[in-house]
């Protein structure tokens, strides 16, 4: 009985190394790595770009609303004309 107790308490005091050594490896609060800050970089300029194609897309987008509506007011103008 004394040998299966100690493999149980054997297991699982291996368990909680193991799941100490893991959270060590694994602790968010540690210095960013080399690789890390290169990554954090490349997706800023990513997300710089990104930002910058949207604006442009935004601003295309308003000037053909802007000029749909010209052409619209300019369609009644000529329609309260001829009446």
């Amino acid at each position: 009985m004394n040998k299966p107790m100690n493999r149980i308490y054997a297991a699982l005091i291996a368990g909680c190394l193991s799941s100490v050594a893991l959270a060590q490896t694994t602790n968010p609060s540690a210095e960013p790595t080399h690789a890390d800050k290169k990554a954090a970089k490349t997706q800023a300029k990513a997300d710089k770009k990104s930002d910058v194609a949207q604006a442009k897309a935004n601003k295309s987008k308003t000037e053909a609303q802007t000029d749909a509506d010209k052409a619209a007011a300019d369609a009644k103008e000529k329609d309260a004309r001829k009446e």
